[in-house]
């Protein structure tokens, strides 16, 4: 049986490797530490398809080290000890070659689970190199990530999709023998998401779907009716992780909660993370809710502490609940719009000055400079309020929050009026 044809075009070498040229490029940081023969403990974050497993790979073969890898979903503590043990055997103990422990979907290791790799990163008997889809600020724990380099891959460029294309009709020993014709390749660039290894599952998708001996000419219309008739067969492997991930938000942002366990459902059978369904719930109970339901913040971090808790399957019962709690909930993304402008204001002016009368005080100096000077105290004023300027005088009277059209934040533009008068315009 063929091997798929991502894994037959896979590069052996750094000066075959497409993509990520500020890691890998002539002044890259990975290309310089090849040279200097120095590798360090690292975890490549990106999304899927852009070249973290190949990567681990290269660095491996061009350095010349012993390579060792492990899958976090299928190993456990027994199995990275057994990896370790081998590893420090292998006589790269202390050296500048000792062996390299890749292990893959690292965000889904336990506490436990990258605790038992600690002592070996410290200690030099293995040099790590791990791969995740997730932030490793939130997935890995700080006692490893700081022993590690973090490098990030982006997503593939629609020059290096055409690229990785061409060298799949030209390199590929059994594409190469057939005549391929890319007439067209905006529909295969816009379905790989910029990952390359679903572009080359589409593409030999699409190839094979000809006679033997037939001309192959790939248009944009061909590969959109093909590919909505295999679903199934390229996507067995949860390569739509983003856009089922972005199927569900939408569907709960647009109130929808039959559309939204749907799509709940999917990730669930799929095998996804199950942390990470409930961290974009949290997400979006601020993004798209906010004020004009509070509740629902507390509900999606009460439903992240309890799936973290209690995982598979019971938690799909409690990312229902939450999805549906969410999806029927009034929606404002006033919180959001307005920490964006907040931003974009800062960005335009600077670091401007806090008011004298309320900056912090704490010396007799400061006071004697007017720190704190006319400030006045809140609570020390009929209905716990008293007017008084709270932002840098270049952007006095800047209305940055705009509150939603719901009950709950009309009544806050409401207090806003009582209380600020025609200050901002509420």
């Amino acid at each position: 049986m063929n091997e798929p044809l991502a894994e037959r075009l896979r590069p052996k070498h750094l000066k075959d490797y497409l993509s990520q040229t500020h890691l890998v490029g002539e002044q890259g940081s990975l290309s310089q530490q090849l040279r200097n023969g120095v590798i360090p403990s690292m975890i490549f974050w990106g999304p899927p398809g852009t070249g973290k497993t190949t990567l681990a790979n290269i660095i491996a073969n061009e350095s010349g080290r012993p390579f060792y890898t492990l899958s976090a979903i299928s190993s456990g503590v027994k199995d990275v000890r057994d990896v370790i043990e081998k590893a420090k055997q292998s006589g790269g103990l202390f050296t500048t070659k000792n062996p390299i422990l890749f292990i893959d979907e690292i965000h889904r290791f336990s506490k436990s689970q990258q605790d038992s790799l600690l002592q070996a990163v410290e200690k030099g008997w293995v040099t790590l190199i791990g791969a995740t889809t997730e932030n490793p600020s939130f997935e890995v724990i700080p006692a490893l990530i700081s022993r590690c380099q973090v490098y990030v891959l982006n997503s593939f460029s629609k020059e290096d999709l055409e690229a990785l294309l061409n060298r799949a009709i030209q390199e590929d020993d059994i594409l190469s023998t057939k005549n391929i014709k890319l007439k067209e390749t905006e529909a295969l660039i816009r379905l790989s998401g910029g990952d390359g290894r679903k572009l080359l599952n589409i593409f030999e998708l699409i190839v094979s779907s000809f006679e033997e001996d037939q001309d192959i000419v790939i248009t944009n219309d061909d590969v959109f009716k093909k590919v909505q008739n295999n679903t199934v067969r390229y996507d067995k492997t949860g390569e739509q992780h983003y856009d089922i991930i972005s199927a569900f938000i939408k569907s709960i942002r647009g109130s929808d909660p039959n559309a939204a366990v749907y799509w709940l459902a999917r990730m669930i059978e799929g095998g996804e993370d199950v942390k990470f369904i409930a961290r974009r719930l949290l997400i979006l109970a601020s993004e798209d809710i906010g004020n004009a339901n509070p509740t629902a913040l507390v509900i999606a971090n009460n439903s992240f502490q309890a799936v973290s808790t209690i995982g598979y399957p019971e938690s799909r019962i409690i990312l229902s609940q939450c999805a549906i709690y969410l999806a029927t909930s009034p929606k404002s993304n006033a919180s959001y719009q307005a920490i964006g402008k907040a931003q974009q204001l800062v960005r335009q002016t600077g670091d401007l000055s806090v008011p004298l009368s309320i900056r912090n005080a704490p010396t007799k100096l400061m006071k004697e400079l007017g720190y704190g000077e006319d400030y006045k105290y809140a609570h020390s004023y009929e209905n716990n309020f008293a007017p008084q300027e709270f932002l840098p005088d270049e952007i006095k009277n800047t209305r940055l929050y705009e509150p939603g059209n719901n009950a709950r934040e009309q009544s806050q533009r409401e207090f806003l009026k009582q209380r600020w008068k025609d200050k901002y315009g509420y």
